[in-house]
């Protein structure tokens, strides 16, 4: 727990070198030089306070949650306008809004204007607008912690992680004012006055205010936030990840050695891999599927890959080639497959959708149905895909998480089944054939992220009504910059997803990637629903997905994740839309390769 703490401070440190921050920064600079106790401390408090509260609501809060926080954001935003234009011109906007500006030069007394000193409110005030703006900027850690909310509900460790990750966020802000404040400070001594610093910081709140107003903090800043701090951030969480509770150590991502297995003369063949910990149990699942029920005292003497996965996530299904290739290479000398089924979405708990689910994957290796999350919070797993390796002893010597480092991992597999004694495992490495959404991604181009569109983590969301919860609502489309998206008909936005309640309706996408890819619905009577894809208002022709012919059409049929659009030149900017012909059809979130 404590490491995780430790993690969680230094990921919200980071957070202020993040570009989506820059917007926000302006706000704590303006109150560079003023006093610690009056204007500093209650500010940074108000900041992270308010950044634990909406983080809190995020993870656990309803359709009330996402129209609070939505007008938390306009309240700021208005407040922190007037508090530049005070900044500027104190006159004039004492003659345009009057009342409203001498309410608030009263509780933020601006810099450089004659009053008494700042008052603790009035910083206060200013700390609970910046958490606001705050709040939607974070990474990779902030991440894991509310996914662990969500999935686990509200706690204490939950608490303590959210407070941790704001003290980071504070202190860092800290940091930031005190170095604004001496800079500030040298630039009054050398230029004989603060009147123009004063009136430039002023400008540079109010351009702030205008590039989060505009959507700039979650689109173009993201984007570039995207490729900054979350490189280190998963660094952090690699080298500093949750202990194990049995053997004490961390689970950090190992590195196999490309020499992983080394002979000895005259002893048997022993793996570098480190031991991370003991074989967790595998009781409480739900059900197994093609297989009878196995335990971890069954397999000892077996050499075990445990991989979570859940049937619509993009990045297990892009996984599932290469696990599917090592179980059969490798059945026959000593390696178990078991893929550990934990739901992401409600509907992922349906026994008879993860059977077809087998079925359209050719999944043939033992599958426990884990809906209850038994077998997850065994392994204190945190992610989908997640690969345990599991030598013949029953102990985790290597694990890896995501996408990617395929050939690293099978050179784990053939080092312990070497150790295990099998000296016929081959050194070379499977390289599948994986066609349609398994096929790997196309990273140089991708631009935009997983965007959930049920409330509870919705994001980006562009239609003019505002995004209602669990009430039917009719929406309208706008037009989009990068990564916004929006609905246009009547629908109902649930937690999870938003389902059309009359046919005709649809939605549009600015998206950059290759592919794009929708998890779709038929209606609660399963009928099928057919629909129509077109990008840039034209049919996709040759850059159609693999679920989808070359004019669009296409027919829901169950609930999975439906390859809509696979680009096949000139990859960039494009404006997807979809029309659903049938009502009834419930979307839940779109992914990118």
């Amino acid at each position: 727990m404590m490491t995780l703490l430790v993690v969680a401070y230094l990921g919200g440190m980071l957070t202020i070198v993040s570009p989506c921050i820059l917007p926000a920064l302006p706000f704590v600079f303006a109150r560079a030089e003023k006093p610690f106790v009056t204007s500093t401390l209650p500010m940074l408090a108000g900041m992270a306070t308010t950044f634990a509260a909406v983080a809190t609501l995020a993870a656990v809060g309803g359709g009330w949650a996402v129209q609070a926080n939505d007008l938390g954001r306009l309240v700021a935003l208005a407040l922190l306008a007037v508090f530049g234009v005070a900044l500027i011109s104190p006159r004039v906007a004492g003659i345009l809004t009057r009342p409203a500006v001498a309410f608030g030069n009263r509780i933020l007394h601006t810099a450089g204007e004659p009053g008494p000193a700042p008052t603790f409110g009035g910083s206060l005030l200013i700390g609970v607008a910046t958490g606001l703006l705050w709040a939607p900027c974070a990474g990779p850690i902030l991440g894991l912690v509310l996914t662990g909310a969500a999935l686990q509900g509200a706690n204490l460790q939950t608490t303590l992680l959210l407070l941790a990750y704001a003290a980071g966020a504070a202190t860092s802000l800290a940091l930031a004012l005190l170095v604004g404040g001496r800079l500030f400070a040298a630039m009054k001594r050398s230029l004989g006055g603060g009147e123009w610093v004063r009136q430039g910081l002023g400008v540079a709140v109010i351009a702030g205010v205008a590039a989060i107003g505009l959507g700039l903090d979650t689109g173009l800043f993201a984007t570039l936030s995207s490729t900054s701090t979350d490189r280190i951030e998963r660094a952090l969480l690699d080298n500093f990840g949750p202990e194990d509770p049995e053997s004490g150590q961390e689970l950090g991502m190992s590195r196999v050695a490309s020499n992983a297995v080394v002979q000895t003369a005259g002893k048997p063949f022993q793996s570098d891999l480190p031991v991370e910990g003991t074989f967790p149990s595998l009781d409480g699942t739900v059900k197994w599927l093609n297989s009878a029920p196995l335990s971890t005292e069954a397999l000892r003497g077996k050499v075990v890959l445990v991989n979570f996965w859940t049937y619509s996530c993009i990045n297990c299904i892009r996984a599932l080639p290469y696990v599917r290739a090592w179980a059969d290479k490798y059945k026959d000398q000593g390696l178990v497959v078991i893929g550990v089924h934990t739901p992401e979405f409600a509907f992922e708990r349906n026994v008879q959708n993860i059977r077809k689910a087998l079925t359209d994957f050719q999944i043939g290796y033992p599958v426990a149905v884990d809906s209850n999350f038994k077998v997850w919070r065994a392994f204190r797993n945190s992610y989908w895909p997640a690969l345990y390796f599991i030598d013949a002893k029953g102990r985790i010597r290597h694990h890896a998480f995501g996408e990617g480092n395929y050939q690293e991992s099978e050179k784990a597999i053939q080092a312990l089944l070497a150790e295990a004694g099998e000296r016929s495992a081959s050194n070379d490495v499977v390289t599948p054939d994986a066609k349609g959404a398994q096929a790997a991604p196309d990273l140089a181009h991708i631009r935009s992220s997983e965007t959930y569109i049920g409330y509870q983590q919705a994001s980006n969301f562009a239609s003019p009504e505002g995004m209602g919860g669990d009430r039917a609502r009719t929406y309208t489309t706008t037009t989009l910059r990068l990564n916004q998206w929006a609905l246009a008909g009547n629908w109902t936005v649930g937690a999870e997803q938003a389902t059309l309640n009359q046919a005709g309706g649809g939605i549009t996408y600015r998206f950059s990637a290759r592919d794009l890819h929708l998890i779709l619905g038929p209606g609660a009577d399963g009928q099928p629903v057919r629909f129509q894809v077109t990008i840039d208002g034209k049919a996709p022709g040759e850059n159609h997905g693999a679920d989808i012919a070359a004019d669009g059409h296409g027919t829901v049929t169950q609930t999975r994740l439906y390859q809509l659009v696979r680009q096949s030149r000139d990859i960039g900017e494009r404006t997807f839309e979809v029309r659903f012909l049938d009502p009834g059809v419930a979307a839940f979130a779109f992914t990118f390769g």
